[in-house]
């Protein structure tokens, strides 16, 4: 049998549809069709069952029934309509006419991501209503939209994080051609898509793994969500091929351009080939000719997932943990390694990852690994996502918790700098929506939930006052959820911060010097404070300066910097200034003196090298 991936239910081409299941824990397994019929799957060597089914075609649900007892869903289903406690439907992803031919598939370096929740990114919370914002996205510079995990998970409501279908797209959104048609639509708009898996745990509701294979896990490792995934240890095969054919099968089914690891710290293996490396070479594979791009979240910031596993960048909570003290003033909790000084600002641009091997005071451990070798692009850098901003006061957005100028000047730092920048859905306008954790689960699980949602708040001192907690939202309350939505008409409330963000990224996207610096192309210096100048040398000294105050109105007289130091035969010209009118500012006289520079606080100047000095 000539089957497109290991695992899970495939139409044939003459009709009828072929199983294939891992379960070495069982000595038969049967194919259950709704309405009746059933086939007896032949064993096969590693402790697989398969077989072609005639009377089964695309839309047909089924389970398998285990040793003639209990009948359970697909492991690999494609489809769960009616959530991960039903059944499974057969899915011939071939149905779908793609208009995506000529779309060549996508590479890290360049891009401008957006992350969204499609629950909350509209009203409808659905593919198609998610599908009418592509082009207001692309339109406002986003080139990427980075989708929060829809692997099926129980309930009418969540995150994601704790999916249990792996292959099957959860049914609150739509069906899987509504995701195809989403996917297609972006191709068509000139975006990328980028999807948000979770290879490190599976959720707690809904997950039968267990009836088919003991092995899915292991009591080797410590997990922080429940049972750590067994990829290193006896009998770990079937687990490794199903994940390397979920990151195939989302680029070949599903046109994904790139995948977003969750919390690679927890995923264990020490395998001679990690499995990071095996997902990324299968997903390439399931792409074809086109290219794709796997980028991971990573606590303990491990420079190895890029220089030994080949994927391709990482998520730099540094940058963010220095941006976010710095605008609020505030360190609190895994904060208080950071000090949000210019010092660390300039690092961060310039180097990545703040902490590469030191000590970190949170945890009481060495922070990272040397990443002099990583090229600036491979950072993921953000201001706002959405663990950030859920663990926010009140799950508040960046721009409530500090002064409108600080956070027009941050926001320069994030979209003119080399790094990948990443905005958290609605960003772009000031979206005025909470991000709250949200879950719907019941009884003892969702006690639970909202239990140990409230102790990792209270993680912050503030957070842990008596009014404060009293505060913690319910994450199984529909309304926590609900206010999460998007309001588009904040497109036109906020025009002047919308605009700002439209600007920078077409500054980012035309300037040629700006967000496209090369490894040691870049360097910066401490001006005061609160102050400091990143220096971008461009070719034939078409250099660029970005001046950032994030403090009160600086004279710097005299000046003896000489990052400051204009090209031979060049002056400087303000192409940019976060104090613009248009975007709520107080205007920007010349920051360049006779006898010095002044720096207006609370902002950020742009400059270019232009012109011949007589």
């Amino acid at each position: 049998m000539n089957r497109r991936f290991p695992i899970g239910a495939e139409v044939l081409p003459r009709g009828g549809v072929h199983f294939r299941v891992w379960a070495p824990k069982r000595c038969r397994v049967d194919v259950v069709l709704e309405g009746g019929g059933s086939t007896e799957l032949a064993a096969e060597p590693g402790g697989y069952f398969s077989g072609a089914v005639p009377e089964a075609r695309d839309g047909s649900l089924y389970r398998f029934r285990l040793d003639g007892a209990g009948a359970f869903p697909d492991p690999a289903s494609r489809y769960q309509p009616e959530g991960p406690h039903g059944a499974s439907q057969v899915v011939d992803p071939a149905r779908f006419r793609w208009s995506d031919s000529a779309w060549p598939g996508a590479a890290l370096e360049g891009q401008v991501i957006s992350e969204i929740h499609i629950g909350t990114f509209t009203r409808e919370g659905t593919w198609a209503a998610a599908m009418r914002e592509l082009p207001e996205l692309a339109e406002a510079g986003i080139t990427a939209i980075e989708v929060m995990p829809v692997a099926d998970f129980p309930g009418r409501f969540g995150w994601g994080y704790d999916g249990v279908g792996w292959f099957a797209p959860v049914a609150i959104y739509g069906e899987p051609d509504d995701f195809r048609r989403f996917v297609d639509a972006a191709h068509g708009a000139g975006l990328a898509v980028i999807l948000d898996v979770v290879y490190n745990h599976v959720g707690p509701d809904g997950n039968y793994r267990k009836q088919f294979a003991d092995e899915y896990f292991t009591t080797r490792y410590a997990n922080d969500w429940g049972e750590a995934l067994n990829y290193d240890g006896p009998g770990s095969e079937g687990l490794r091929e199903m994940v390397a054919a979920n990151a195939a099968c989302w680029a070949a089914e599903y046109h994904i351009d790139g995948l977003r690891l969750d919390a690679t710290q927890q995923i264990f293996d020490r395998s001679a080939e990690n499995i990071m490396q095996a997902l990324a070479r299968s997903m390439r594979e399931g792409a074809g000719g086109r290219r794709v791009f796997v980028v991971a979240e990573n606590d303990e910031q491990d420079s190895a997932l890029v220089l030994r596993y080949g994927l391709d960048g990482v998520w730099n909570d540094d940058f963010h943990h220095a941006a976010r003290v710095a605008a609020t003033g505030r360190n609190e909790a895994y904060y208080s390694g950071f000090r949000g000084t210019p010092q660390e600002l300039v690092s961060a641009v310039k180097h990545g990852y703040l902490y590469q091997g030191q000590p970190y005071s949170y945890t009481g451990k060495r922070r990272g690994t040397p990443a002099r070798e990583l090229e600036p692009w491979r950072f993921v850098h953000y201001l706002e996502n959405h663990d950030q901003v859920s663990n926010s006061e009140q799950a508040r957005r960046l721009h409530q918790l500090t002064s409108p100028g600080r956070h027009r000047a941050l926001t320069a730092l994030l979209l003119l700098t080399p790094g990948t920048p990443l905005l958290f859905q609605g960003q772009e306008f000031g979206a005025s929506s909470p991000f709250h954790f949200f879950a719907d689960h019941s009884g003892e699980l969702r006690r639970l939930v909202r239990e140990g949602r409230s102790e990792f708040l209270c993680r912050f001192p503030s957070q842990a006052e008596p009014a404060a907690r009293a505060l913690h939202a319910d994450p199984g309350d529909e309304a926590v959820f609900e206010a999460c939505r998007l309001d588009f008409g904040e497109r036109q409330k906020h025009a002047a911060i919308y605009q700002m963000h439209k600007d920078l990224l077409r500054l980012r996207r035309e300037d040629g010097v700006f967000g496209r610096v090369p490894a040691g192309g870049l360097d910066g210096a401490v001006l005061g404070p609160e102050a400091f100048v990143l220096r971008f040398f461009g070719d034939d000294d078409d250099d660029r300066l970005l001046v950032v105050n994030l403090g009160l109105e600086l004279r710097y007289v005299p000046s003896p910097e000489p990052l400051l130091a204009p090209p031979g035969g060049r002056a400087w010209e303000t192409v940019w200034s976060s104090e613009d009118p248009r975007y709520g500012g107080a205007g920007t006289p010349p920051v360049e003196l006779p006898d010095g520079w002044r720096l207006p606080g609370h902002a950020a100047v742009a400059l270019a090298a232009v012109g011949q000095v007589g």
